[in-house]
């Protein structure tokens, strides 16, 4: 009998991960097959019941219901309780344990561009929303040695800093005052929905003041590379999308699912032939 897993997520008919997972169970040999639900926010608690008494063995979960869907679990990981928010679900005989793979994921992708340790380094955090938190909580636990949050709300960027403060010096800025320092940062992550097609020509924020020692990371990757990367990459600045986040933080959930190393070559091809790139 195939084991069945699934993503929850409201809208989510735009989800990659069913390409991406269907690949990699099909690769490693796995008899599963991978469902995107559409589950609205007045849905939810009946869709983990649902889980259970399915036997659906486990799930991806994305917008809006990460930080929601806390309160139905019977676990959360200890990272994922400090990030706030889950993006992975594991059921264990009817046992629901919520984990989160995006900031491992996105520091998985990040490593080979760094050229100093993460104790030595300075990140600009632009956004204060789920995937902010993730990667910033995660860099934060992980020792980087200054953590700074700018947003356009700044009350949201402020509830961030205090909330990685335990873990390493954060403090929140402005927008306007994080352009004009931009030169002082290693490492600026746009978590940010700015510059996703169709509004490619929009930035975060202002890159004039760029070093060209800073490695500029952005979490979208449609478009692969948005005006914000080909702009920082013009002025010398290594660059990434985020492609290899979505991609790394699945392969961890898939890791987390089957105890099997996960096919991460595999999965980018799925996601790339899905963009129609290569």
């Amino acid at each position: 009998m195939k084991q069945l897993f699934g993503v929850i997520g409201d809208p989510i008919e735009h989800s990659l991960s069913p390409v991406m997972h269907e690949a990699a169970f099909e690769h490693v040999g796995i008899a599963a097959d991978y469902h995107a639900f559409h589950v609205l926010p007045k849905d939810l608690q009946g869709a983990l019941e649902g889980v259970k008494a399915l036997g659906i063995s486990g799930l991806n979960v994305t917008i809006p219901h990460k930080v929601n869907v806390m309160r139905y679990l019977d676990h959360i990981d200890p990272l994922a309780e400090r990030i706030g928010a889950v993006n992975t679900i594991v059921n264990d005989d009817g046992i629901l344990t919520g984990y989160n793979t995006d900031g491992m994921g996105y520091l998985e992708g990040l490593r080979p561009l760094l050229d100093m340790p993460l104790t030595d380094m300075r990140a600009l955090i632009i956004g204060a929303g789920g995937a902010a938190r993730a990667v910033a909580m995660t860099l934060a636990s992980k020792g980087i040695k200054e953590l700074y949050i700018a947003n356009r709300t700044e009350t949201k960027a402020g509830e961030l800093a205090k909330a990685c403060k335990p873990l390493t010096a954060t403090r929140s800025l402005t927008l306007s005052l994080a352009q004009a320092r931009l030169m002082e940062f290693d490492l600026v992550v746009n978590t940010t929905s700015v510059g996703m097609a169709p509004n490619v020509d929009n930035l975060p924020i202002s890159l004039e003041m760029l070093g060209r020692h800073t490695i500029i990371t952005d979490l979208i990757y449609n478009p692969d590379e948005t005006r914000f990367l080909k702009m920082a990459r013009q002025k010398g600045a290594k660059t990434q999308n985020g492609l290899n986040m979505f991609v790394l933080q699945g392969g961890l959930a898939f890791e987390k699912w089957t105890g099997k190393s996960a096919p991460r070559d595999v999965m980018r091809k799925a996601v790339l032939e899905q963009l129609g790139g290569n």
